[in-house]
């Protein structure tokens, strides 16, 4: 694809903003209808031309005139239609101004509510194809809201804030939106979705009191009002930008006069004026109205914030991001600080482009995830992590066993001495067995998966910088940041320091599996391989040769050994051994019994033990690679 559009299309109004592939940094807003930002309304004249905007709302000799349908998409059949010859309008006039062009390499990124199911997504997308719309996907106008701050330089949130909990409210003429996106997976909530109060109720609010406050042509203004839905709903356009206009500088509006006249062309013109001060926009927040059930915005608004907060099972957001012409209210601020005192509260320069930005920000990404998938499954399909992989394998094996001998000789063979020294092994030779079995016991044990924790971390992280010889060019051709398939930052919170808690190292649960899985691996395969630890007993055996020296002098050389392995020595006899030979013979033989057993390893079972660890290890590196790509395809809401 070679451009990227995004389709905001609210209930009110409506932007459209574009993207090319290369050589754009932020999308540009496109006028439809002479406008950035358009009326959400379409007139079908007798011609059969349809017309949409603002022009749509007054224009003469209309059999038929249609606003504010979106609003009811889920509850009217009918809308559905309106929806179809709005955008199929819409579609006219970009390809009357030229800014589409018929066949070419594009697509659509449509927005939509939060709470609207995958079914309902599915019925939106396809009016859009059936209007003739080039390929087009639905997108959660609140999640294309969070991509828009993650792109956006005025915010540098950046793509950290898609591993945090972060709230985003949709403020729209007629719904708020929330959404709660965790680790960037969106959450269902009980609050969630549509929620019915918006922005057209505080228009409604400004538009009574200023017909209210009109004197003689009160009476006049009400009947045009009655008589005509269109001319009613232009006005509350006019009085949502001039309220917009108040709340983006307060401060400067307390000491000017904000107002704008308008003209009503009905039956007659009739000239109105529409103010603003501080006195009337407390009673846009605070005036209770029958349409929310006698309570009023700030107090529907600051419940719904509640019922979020209280239906939020995780973390409790970091970032709570509005977008919407009414976020720029500053009491939206304070009510979302009051109910989330902990988050940082932000919202973009010019909140009513953010989503349409965002859509056409989703649409570049998308193309440039699916390009980045490629290559990442070229690389993984190659052999070169198995080449890594296989090449630092024998530093693996040594790095287990110098972290394993000596925890094994102090936790299972001093014990098992102990126990032939006091009688309850009656024979030596039984200790090979009894040895055998507690080995295995002890490698199972929790304990010993996180003692080889620390060391195979330490062993990853030479591994991983060779890998990311080839992760970080294929993130930074498809502009993808390089630490989104950087395993070596999920290591340690340093680039230097190797912590060895595994349960404190890593910040995904991919890089904990990771590790245990190599851990499982390593322990496989020394059960497999205990008849080659170098201290089982038998004629070279750690135990025997401590014993040795003792036994000898009563029994002879010639027989020694084979009397003193099946023989039930006296317990007094066995006795007479110190705890403290053995320790010191263990002491004086710890670095020769871990070569050996090295040498055991890499010499007898090199190829088959090399084989399994490689696949292993190289198959969950790359599973882990393919688990990091998809945390950074979240933005797209799939």
């Amino acid at each position: 694809m070679d451009r990227f559009f995004g389709f905001d299309l609210g209930d009110a109004e409506s932007a459209i903003a574009r993207l090319y592939k290369e050589d754009q940094v932020v999308p540009e807003m496109i006028k439809v209808a002479g406008e950035e930002s358009f009326i959400t309304a379409y007139a079908q004249m007798a011609s059969g031309e349809l017309m949409i905007g603002e022009k749509a709302c007054y224009t003469d000799n209309a059999i038929k005139r249609k606003l504010r349908f979106k609003s009811r998409f889920l509850t009217e059949r009918s809308s559905a239609a309106d929806v179809k010859s709005f955008a199929a309008g819409v579609l006219g006039e970009l390809y009357g101004s030229g800014d589409l062009v018929r066949n070419e390499d594009c697509s659509f990124y449509i927005g939509c509510p939060a709470g609207w199911d995958r079914n309902t997504r599915e019925h939106y997308r396809e009016i859009f194809e059936q209007a003739g719309y080039p390929p087009s996907k639905i997108i959660s106008e609140s999640r294309a809201a969070m991509v828009s701050a993650c792109q956006s330089k005025h915010l540098q949130i950046g793509v950290d804030i898609l591993s945090r909990p972060v709230l985003v409210i949709d403020i729209g003429s007629s719904t708020t939106d929330f959404a709660y996106i965790m680790g960037g997976k969106e959450v269902e909530m009980q609050t969630g979705g549509e929620v019915a109060l918006g922005g057209g109720l505080m228009d409604e609010i400004l538009l009574e009191e200023c017909v209210e406050s009109s004197g003689l042509s009160r009476k006049k203004i009400r009947s045009v009002f009655e008589a005509s839905e269109p001319w009613r709903t232009y006005a509350e356009f006019a009085a949502r930008r001039l309220k917009e206009k108040y709340f983006s500088d307060e401060d400067y509006w307390s000491t000017h006069e904000c107002k704008e006249s308008i003209v009503l062309h009905y039956d007659r013109p009739v000239r109105f004026t529409l103010r603003m001060d501080a006195k009337t926009a407390d009673k846009l927040i605070n005036k209770r109205i029958k349409k929310l059930g006698g309570k009023s915005f700030r107090e529907v608004f600051t419940a719904s914030l509640e019922e979020v907060r209280d239906n939020i099972t995780g973390s409790k957001p970091e970032l709570i991001f509005l977008t919407g012409g009414v976020s720029k209210l500053p009491a939206i601020r304070d009510w979302c600080t009051a109910i989330f005192p902990d988050a940082v509260v932000i919202s973009a320069t010019d909140p009513e482009f953010s989503v349409a930005r965002g859509l056409a920000y989703c649409g570049r990404i998308d193309e440039d995830m699916r390009e980045f998938r490629n290559d990442l499954d070229s690389f993984i399909k190659s052999t070169k992590v198995e080449e890594i992989v296989s090449k630092h394998i024998p530093e693996l094996y040594k790095a287990a066993v110098d972290c394993l001998v000596d925890p094994i000789v102090s936790e299972v063979a001093m014990p098992v001495f102990e126990r032939w020294r006091t009688g309850e092994i009656k024979r030596l030779v039984d200790t090979d067995e009894i040895l055998q079995r507690e080995i295995a016991a002890y490698l199972r044990k929790e304990e010993t998966r996180e003692l080889l924790a620390g060391p195979i971390t330490d062993w990853l992280k030479p591994v991983i910088e060779e890998i990311e010889e080839y992760t970080v060019p294929i993130c930074i051709n498809h502009r993808i940041p390089y630490t989104a398939l950087s395993l070596k930052s999920y290591l340690s919170a340093s680039d230097i320091d190797i912590k060895v808690d595994a349960k404190n190292i890593f910040a995904v649960e991919e890089m904990t599996f990771l590790i245990d899985s190599i851990v499982t691996a390593i322990v496989a395969i020394l059960i497999a391989a205990i008849d080659l630890i170098p201290f089982m007993a038998g004629p070279e055996g750690v135990l025997i040769g401590i014993v040795a020296s003792v036994v000898f002098l009563f029994l002879g050389k010639e027989k020694m050994q084979e009397k003193m392995l099946t023989a039930d020595i006296p317990k007094m006899m066995r006795m007479i051994i110190p705890k403290s030979a053995f320790t010191s013979r263990i002491e004086s033989i710890s670095a020769n019994v871990k070569e050996s057993f090295y040498e055991s390893l890499e010499k007898e079972k090199n190829e088959e033990i090399s084989t399994r660890m490689t696949e292993e290890i190289s198959g969950q590196i790359e599973h882990t690679l393919i688990r990091m790509a998809e945390v950074v395809e979240i933005p797209l809401g799939r």
